[in-house]
């Protein structure tokens, strides 16, 4: 009898993020553990909870939500997104040029299905979301990966971008703010990106989700703003973040530039979205209450506020531990430290942050498993409260002590 295996279109597909150790922190958990996770940039579990405003639209308008929605989204939701980027001088996404989908996820893959055909080489930054690199490889095209700069504030090397541009390169991947690193890319460098797309009419894949989520006076640029009329951008974003509402799975793709050009493109991706129905309805209708409400979101990021306390504490405590350096994130939720490869001997960063689960029951994620480089860095999650992060920063110097003696 046969064995019933895999496609082989997952070979070069991983998401470690909820990869192996997770699977181990589960096993752990079974066992009885407390595992403390520090892996996932999802609020709710850490106490930060949805705005009321949105949770009273969603549960008004449940009654009307019951069928599916035009495939699109419905037009509230459309319009609240396409007067958003209007307020911000992007002018030409109109209400039908925005697809609402299940989260970001959702989209940034609908768009590689639509776009991508087998050995299409798409620019993915390094480190990057690593959703990226599993989508491209999934839809037949081939992730290559351009180097964000540690020694420059995690910033891309544009050098090393135009240097990886060939005859099969299609589109260009720009997270920012970025995740992992927390980097906000300053009006240079995003222009900068913009015109490398422009110069080899590449398509920009504009990943902003944290776009909301800033310190110390940081300023998004979005990508859309410098592309024009003459270079297509696909803007994702969503509710996820930056209103604490993961689990609704509210996120959107906006289109625009040279649309035209694009017509056959867009058809594609009209025919998925279509395919899967719509998005989750009733948490569509939260999109205009949070886009046109007032921004909870400013009294967790400026001084005083839970996100960036966190934030300076990680930042504090990680830099203070022996052969440990750490960039200041000046966006998103997450800190990226490196490990010195003379302090610290490692070999596999996986196995290294499975010996830390292990151990100290914190969960953490290995740099590679968001395509970086080297075994030398790993991803913290910022969210937990000062106490409890205080704690789990406690448990990692620890861990690193042992390490070193070893």
């Amino acid at each position: 009898m046969r064995t019933f295996t895999q496609s082989t279109k997952l070979a070069d597909v991983r998401y470690d993020v909820r990869g192996p150790i997770l699977t181990e922190a589960q096993r752990l958990e079974a066992e009885g553990h407390r595992i403390l996770k520090l892996n996932i940039g999802n609020p709710a579990p850490f106490g930060f909870e949805a705005p009321d405003a949105i949770l009273v639209d969603m549960i008004r308008n449940l009654p009307t939500a019951q069928g599916y929605s035009d495939s699109r989204g419905i037009f509230s939701a459309r319009t609240a997104v396409s007067q958003y980027y209007q307020s911000h001088g992007i002018m030409d996404i109109g209400v039908d040029d925005v697809f609402i989908g299940n989260g970001v996820s959702e989209m940034i893959s609908l768009v590689l299905q639509a776009m991508v055909d087998n050995g299409d080489e798409i620019l993915v930054p390094a480190p990057d979301y690593p959703l990226w690199t599993g989508a491209v490889s999934l839809t037949g095209g081939r992730p290559v990966h351009y180097v964000c700069d540690e020694e420059n504030d995690w910033n891309p090397d544009l050098d090393h971008i135009r240097s990886l541009i060939t005859d099969r390169t299609t589109a260009l991947v720009l997270i920012n703010p970025n995740n992992p690193t927390g980097a906000v890319y300053s009006r240079e460098i995003v222009e900068g990106i913009v015109q490398i797309a422009r110069e080899h009419d590449l398509i920009l894949l504009s990943d902003e989700i944290y776009e909301k989520i800033l310190f110390d006076g940081a300023v998004h640029h979005h990508t859309a703003t410098f592309a024009g009329d003459d270079v297509l951008t696909f803007t994702f974003s969503g509710l996820s973040k930056a209103y604490r509402v993961c689990g609704f799975r509210s996120g959107w793709v906006a289109v625009s530039g040279p649309k035209r050009r694009a017509e056959n493109l867009i058809e594609g991706l009209t025919l998925l979205a279509n395919m899967r129905m719509c998005a989750n309805v009733p948490a569509q209708h939260a999109i205009q209450t949070a886009l046109g409400g007032y921004q909870s979101i400013t009294d967790l990021i400026l001084p005083g506020g839970r996100l960036k306390e966190q934030r300076d504490l990680a930042y504090r405590m990680l830099n203070d531990m022996p052969g440990v350096s750490c960039r200041q994130a000046r966006g998103a939720l997450y800190l990226f430290p490196r490990l010195d490869p003379e302090v610290y001997r490692i070999d596999d960063d996986e196995r290294f942050v499975i010996e830390l689960l292990r151990e100290k029951k914190i969960l953490v994620t290995h740099g590679t498993g968001f395509n970086w480089i080297a075994p030398d860095h790993f991803r913290l999650v910022t969210l937990p409260g000062v106490d409890l992060l205080e704690e789990a920063l406690t448990r990692i110097g620890d861990f690193l002590e042992d390490w070193r003696e070893r």
